[in-house]
C-alpha cells in the first residue's frame, strides 16, 4: 500500500500538530473525495467534506495515535494512513451510529479466520472509549459451549470434532447476555462469558466471566457473526471443499443449525463485513500464523493440519455461499471492508 509522499508529509504535519496549509488541506479534501466509495460510507459529500474532516482532526488530536492495541509498524506511513482513513472515521461512524439510540449499540463484526478482525476490534475499543463511550469487545467465541458439553456433542455426532461450527456454542447464553447489555443501567453490572482457548491441550474451556458496567458500544465479533441459512439447493453445485455426499449433508445440516442463531443475529444493531478480496487468503494467513509460531519454537500446525482445519470450517459454512451474498445485501451489512493480501483495506463501502 504505496502513500504519496504528499500525502504522507501532511499527514506527518498533522500528527505533529501542525497547522495545515491550505495546499495540505485541499490535498487531503481531494484525497477523501477521490474514492467516492469511500466517502459516501463515511457520508462525506463535497458539501460536507470541509466540516467532517475538521471533525476528524480535532479528534485526532484530542485521542492521539499510535492505538496499543497494535505494534507499531516499520512503514509509519502506511500505518497513519490506515488511522487517517479507516480506524478514525469507522469509529466516529459507530459513534454516531449510537447518538441515534436511547440503549447502548450492539455492532457485529464479522470476517473470516485470519482477517484481523480481533485487532480491529481492539483499536476500536481503544478509540470508543477514548472518545467517552466505553466498548466492550465480546466474540462468538465466548460463547462455545463448555469442555464438558462439547465432549458430549461430539461423541454424539463426530463430526463436530473440533470447536467453531454451528451447533458448539450456547445461543441461550449469548441471548441473555446481549439482552442484558442492551437493557442494563449504567450503575448495573453485567457479566460477561470469556472462553480460554488453552485449557485442555487446546480443546478450550469456559472460565469465570467478566463482570462491566456503564457499556456504551459492544462490538461482537466472529467468523460467522450475522450469517444467514442459504436454500439448500446451493449444495448440489457448491464449491470445494464440499465435494462428496457426506461433506453436502454435513453442510445441509450446518446451514439448518443456523436457523438457531437468527435471534441472536436479530440482536445486532449494524454489521460490519471485514473481508479478503479472495477468501482463500485465510488459508495462507492461517499458514504463515503458525509458521511463525514454529520458528518461535512454539507448538504450531503443520501445512496439512492447517489445510484440514481451514477446509473443514469451509464445509462447514463456505465463505462463497454464506459471506459473499452478504457484500451486497443492505438489508443486513451496513458497510463492507474488503482487503489485501497484506490486511490493508482495497475498498470501503455500503452495499447497494
Amino acid at each position: 500500500m504505496a502513500i504519496d509522499p504528499d500525502i504522507a508529509a501532511t499527514l506527518a504535519a498533522l500528527l505533529a500538530a501542525e497547522e495545515p496549509t491550505d495546499a495540505q488541506w485541499s490535498l487531503l479534501i481531494h484525497w477523501e473525495l477521490a474514492d467516492r466509495q469511500r466517502a459516501a460510507a463515511w457520508g462525506i459529500t463535497p458539501e460536507n467534506v470541509d466540516t467532517q474532516l475538521q471533525t476528524r482532526l480535532e479528534w485526532l488530536r484530542a485521542i492521539g495515535v499510535w492505538p496499543a492495541a497494535v505494534p507499531l509498524p516499520a512503514d509509519q506511513d502506511v500505518y497513519v494512513s490506515l488511522y487517517w482513513q479507516l480506524w478514525l472515521p469507522l469509529a466516529l461512524t459507530i459513534k454516531a451510529a449510537r447518538d441515534r439510540l436511547q440503549r447502548p449499540l450492539i455492532q457485529g463484526i464479522l470476517g473470516v479466520q485470519g482477517c484481523g478482525k480481533t485487532t480491529l476490534t481492539r483499536i476500536l475499543v481503544q478509540l470508543l472509549t477514548a472518545m467517552g463511550y466505553p466498548t466492550l469487545s465480546f466474540s462468538l467465541d465466548d460463547l462455545y459451549k463448555t469442555y464438558a458439553d462439547r465432549c458430549r456433542l461430539r461423541q454424539a455426532d463426530p463430526r463436530l470434532r473440533w470447536r467453531g461450527p454451528p451447533g458448539t456454542h450456547d445461543i441461550d447464553l449469548g441471548l441473555a447476555t446481549l439482552d442484558h447489555l442492551r437493557r442494563a443501567p449504567s450503575q448495573e453490572g453485567v457479566d460477561i462469558p470469556r472462553f480460554d482457548k488453552s485449557l485442555y491441550q487446546g480443546e478450550g474451556d469456559r472460565i469465570a466471566p467478566e463482570r462491566v458496567q456503564g457499556i456504551d458500544i459492544v462490538l461482537f465479533e466472529g467468523w460467522f457473526v450475522g450469517v444467514r441459512p442459504v436454500a439448500e439447493a446451493q449444495f448440489e453445485q457448491a464449491p470445494a471443499p464440499i465435494c462428496t455426499e457426506a461433506d453436502r449433508r454435513f453442510a445441509r445440516d450446518m446451514n439448518r443449525w443456523l436457523q438457531h442463531y437468527l435471534p441472536l443475529w436479530e440482536r445486532l444493531d449494524r454489521l460490519l463485513l471485514l473481508c479478503p478480496e479472495d477468501y482463500r487468503m485465510s488459508k495462507r494467513w492461517r499458514q504463515q500464523a503458525e509458521q511463525r509460531m514454529r520458528a518461535a519454537g512454539q507448538p504450531g500446525m503443520e501445512e496439512a493440519t492447517v489445510d484440514a482445519f481451514v477446509d473443514y470450517f469451509w464445509r462447514a459454512l463456505h465463505p462463497e455461499l454464506f459471506i459473499t451474498p452478504l457484500k451486497h445485501d443492505r438489508t443486513i451489512t451496513n458497510l463492507v471492508i474488503e482487503i489485501n493480501l497484506d490486511r490493508t483495506p482495497r475498498t470501503v463501502y455500503r452495499p447497494k
